[in-house]
């Protein structure tokens, strides 16, 4: 099992490396001036040219990937200096002539727009997009896990062909498609009805401090959770039939076992690898593909963040941004590995 961990993460370090020099290549080639955005058009020569060096600017592109890959590696050496222990907030291991070895945190930069700290950007954003996705994957796993295995019981009848159709309907639409008509139906037009408002934040400050908003919640995570739902749906309904036809249910059935412990007990459990397949993959999938949701709900996250710093050419918040989610996948994919050992004993880990 632990070789097994390793491994994995060692391949997703790799995924990492690739994601890294993929999305910093493409920055690069697009206009835009990094030094301009930071310290205005109208500042003198010097200053320009001292935030560029500070920035690396002014050395070729493959020594500028390496500057960024010593930026975030937790293991690094660094000239000692007051600034770099401000900049970098290190750890000193060992010193050789000049240069310290540190321990550090890794560092992500600072926003060319803002100037802020790049990781403080993320954890400033990160709890919104966390609850949005998570909400949006508890919706559509627990309604789609039930309307599958119903729609696995009653196949073939009316409401199995209603259960599909509308599963294929929630595939097929785009999310901000979704998202829009969600927002003008429950948010605008039947709003005096469902008491929840087209736009909102997780939490909002008022002259009576700061207030956890959860009704804000709903129309986004619901919109998001749709897609995800109707994938689970169909996923769950295709392997619960599979399962229904195995000899061991039948046999199980022969012994006189009740239908419900047949389907919860034997059934069901075996029928949940490719839905806790889905259910991974979409979870982290949610966190970086809630964009066009937080945006129409005006919803503060990675998501909108994110696409203001694309707009803006704002790229240390675009590539943190994309390092986390990517580490947020590769770990919950991992998990859901060892998972699979957990609930189906026919798994082992090799």
């Amino acid at each position: 099992m632990l070789t097994y961990i390793i491994k994995r993460l060692f391949y997703g370090f790799l995924v990492l490396i690739g994601v890294v020099v993929i999305v910093f290549f493409l920055f690069n080639v697009l206009p835009g001036d990094p030094v301009a955005m930071m310290s205005g058009q109208r500042t003198d020569v010097a200053t320009r040219e001292t935030i560029s060096k500070d920035l690396g600017l002014d050395k070729p592109l493959p020594e500028q990937l390496l500057m960024y890959l010593k930026d975030l590696s937790p293991l690094s050496s660094h000239a000692d200096t007051p600034d770099n222990q401000k900049k970098y907030d290190y750890v000193k291991l060992f010193s050789i002539d000049d240069n310290a070895y540190v321990l550090k945190w890794p560092y992500l930069r600072r926003s060319f727009q803002t100037n802020k700290k790049v990781s403080e950007i993320i954890a400033d954003n990160m709890e919104s997009t966390f609850w949005l996705a998570f909400s949006a994957m508890a919706f559509a796993t627990f309604f789609g896990i039930a309307l599958g295995v119903i729609s696995s019981l009653k196949q073939n009848s009316l409401l199995d062909h209603t259960i599909i159709t509308l599963s294929v309907a929630g595939i097929s639409a785009p999310s901000f498609v979704l998202a829009a008509v969600v927002a003008m139906i429950f948010g605008f037009y039947l709003s005096e009805y469902t008491g929840l408002n087209l736009t909102g934040q997780l939490w909002e400050t008022d002259l009576h401090g700061r207030r956890l908003m959860l009704k804000n919640l709903i129309l986004p995570a619901f919109t998001l959770g749709l897609r995800p739902l109707s994938i689970i749906v169909q996923l769950t309904r295709s392997s619960m039939l599979e399962v229904l036809s195995q000899d061991y249910i039948r046999t199980a059935r022969a012994k006189g076992l009740r239908d419900k412990i047949i389907i919860m007990k034997h059934a069901l459990k075996n029928a949940l690898n490719p839905v806790i397949t889905a259910v991974s993959g979409w979870l982290a999938s949610l966190m970086a593909g809630a964009f066009f949701v937080e945006y129409i709900f005006d919803w503060k996250g990675l998501g909108s963040i994110t696409i203001a710093a694309v707009y803006q050419l704002d790229f240390p918040v675009v590539m943190g941004s994309t390092l986390f989610v990517g580490v947020v996948f590769i770990l919950i994919n991992i998990f859901v590995d060892i998972l699979y050992a957990l609930i189906d004993p026919r798994v082992r880990l090799q």
